[in-house]
């Protein structure tokens, strides 16, 4: 299983990355929407895990569109802003979604969970 990890914030993408690398997680990591997008297309990715608020794409948005192309892809997104309930309502039925900051159990509890 290959995860997607998709959040402007380089340093805690790339320390995610490595970090569920530690708990036998494969996941690259990409810092916009586009080169995510662009990744996509290279390798099967089960699992984006994409923050909700990057610059030019949302993680909304760049949901919909790997959901095009890639219609088994499961989504888990990030919020670092905004109150939970404010996500929730502005998540679609069966969204999964973690506040940040995020405890990494937590993310790869849900990883498993998404992916069975």
């Amino acid at each position: 299983m290959r995860v997607l990890l998709v959040d402007d914030e380089v340093e805690l993408v790339s320390a995610m990355a490595e970090r569920l690398g530690f708990r036998g997680v494969d996941a690259d990591w990409a810092d916009n929407g586009e080169s995510a997008l662009e990744m996509a297309d290279k390798t099967e990715y089960a699992v984006a895990v994409l923050d909700m608020k990057m610059p030019r794409l949302s993680g909304l948005d760049l949901m919909d569109r790997l959901a095009d192309k890639h219609p088994d892809m499961k989504f888990i997104f990030l919020s670092g802003h905004g109150s939970e309930s404010d996500f929730k309502a502005g998540c679609a039925a069966g969204c999964n979604y973690l506040i940040k900051p995020i405890q990494l159990e937590e993310l790869v509890a849900l990883i498993n969970r998404v992916t069975k």
